[in-house]
């Protein structure tokens, strides 16, 4: 190869390399951008305010006053998810679910020719029978009540729904009294500052003290 040859070939190879890094540089140099101060997807938070109102306990209610002012119909409304598994009637025949027909004041895991977990039985062999307030915090709950019962519905969240459908079962055979409703509070006397207890005695001024100068 002769001198020509090889210096165009020399050439050849040191312009494609020129054109590489130019192509390398030049492009990311022209359309390179500063990044915004905040990005654009950032999603601003506002934090938790404090001092927020604490939710209210979820107690067993009054049943002497909860369960005469319970709307039946609702509850027995509500039970129709129940049907899938359990009979009402009174026949009270088991299914996937035992009968329920006279569960209220019912001893837990004690109905005659149902499989109950052996949970459900432990249960049972502590708990005289299914008085209102075990009820209430059951179907709230299930399986959060009485672990490994083999009742997997998620329960009535509302203590509403809960009432009713208890009043519902009542109606189906209960053997088990309402209650009386319990007393209420005494008022507060007239004129009493609304903060004071009842019988705690009034602060006693300086010029009420004993051998206090007139």
């Amino acid at each position: 190869m002769d001198d020509l040859a090889v210096n165009k070939v020399l050439g050849a190879g040191l312009g494609t390399a020129l054109l590489i890094a130019i192509l390398w540089i030049v492009p990311p140099l022209a359309f390179q951008k500063t990044p915004p101060v905040h990005p654009g997807y950032s999603i601003a938070v506002a934090p938790e305010e404090a001092g927020g109102q604490a939710e209210a306990p979820d107690v067993p209610p009054d049943w002497g006053t909860a369960l005469p002012k319970a709307a039946v119909a609702a509850g027995e409304a509500k039970t129709a998810i129940c049907k899938s598994c359990h009979s009402f009637d009174p026949a009270s025949p088991n299914n996937i679910g035992p009968g329920l027909f006279g569960v209220v004041g019912r001893k837990p895991g004690t109905h005659p020719g149902f499989a109950y977990s052996p949970a459900m039985i432990a249960f049972g062999q502590k708990v005289p029978s299914w008085d209102y307030d075990h009820l209430y915090d059951f179907l709230k709950g299930p399986q959060s009540y009485i672990s490994g019962t083999k009742m997997t519905f998620i329960g009535f969240r509302a203590p509403e729904d809960r009432i009713n459908v208890i009043a519902y079962l009542h109606t189906l055979g209960s053997n088990l009294p309402i209650p009386a409703p319990k007393p209420k509070a005494p008022a507060a006397a007239p004129g009493a500052p609304a903060s004071a207890k009842p019988g705690t005695p009034a602060p006693t001024s300086v010029e009420n003290k004993p051998g206090a100068p007139a």
